[in-house]
């Protein structure tokens, strides 16, 4: 998704070709249009959960360094790795809200990536979705589904970094509210 840690995940797409193996090459190629749907379960209700994502103390608790959040339609998410950032600088990322539904779903796409950002024009084409669903009364399932790749090799790139950048944020996440 693109409220991934973008550093980690720009380390990851400069080195990736090295890390590689062959399946995972061909399985990318393969799913190179395909939404790229990761998931998991967290400990606490969708209302906390919804808190982590939507407002600005969730995200600084468990995402970013810096940030903050309009909740509204074509609200900003403005976000950023460095402490101590004005979030008005080259390494500030901005995710504008497209569409939600409280406590259920979070939709956004990026239309600001920090300076070295390798995947500039590709980023432009996607989209991401969050759906929080209860599962029981004390846990949530969290669905990212990002949506828009259209199999060009910049897009199949990026496609490749949020497969891995996206799996990191929801380690976080699970981590952030406890063991499942």
């Amino acid at each position: 998704m693109i409220l991934i840690n973008m550093c980690a995940a720009i380390t990851l797409a400069q080195g990736q070709d090295k890390t590689l193996d062959n399946a995972e090459r061909m399985l990318n190629l393969a799913t190179a249009t395909q939404p790229l749907v990761v998931y998991d379960t967290v400990n606490a209700p969708p209302k906390e959960v919804w808190k982590a994502y939507a407002t600005t103390e969730g995200i600084k608790s468990w995402m970013v360094a810096e940030g903050t959040i309009d909740l509204r339609i074509g609200g900003l998410m403005r976000t950023s790795y460095t402490k101590g950032s004005d979030l008005k600088g080259p390494d500030v990322i901005e995710n504008k809200i497209i569409s939600f539904d409280p406590e259920r779903m979070l939709a956004m796409q990026c239309v600001r990536t920090p300076n070295n950002f390798p995947f500039k024009k590709a980023i432009l084409d996607v989209w991401t979705v969050l759906y929080f669903d209860a599962v029981g009364t004390d846990k949530t399932k969290v669905t990212c589904r990002t949506i828009g790749f259209d199999g060009t090799q910049e897009s199949t790139n990026l496609r490749l970094f949020f497969m891995r950048g996206n799996k990191m944020e929801m380690d976080e996440l699970v981590k952030h509210f406890g063991k499942k």
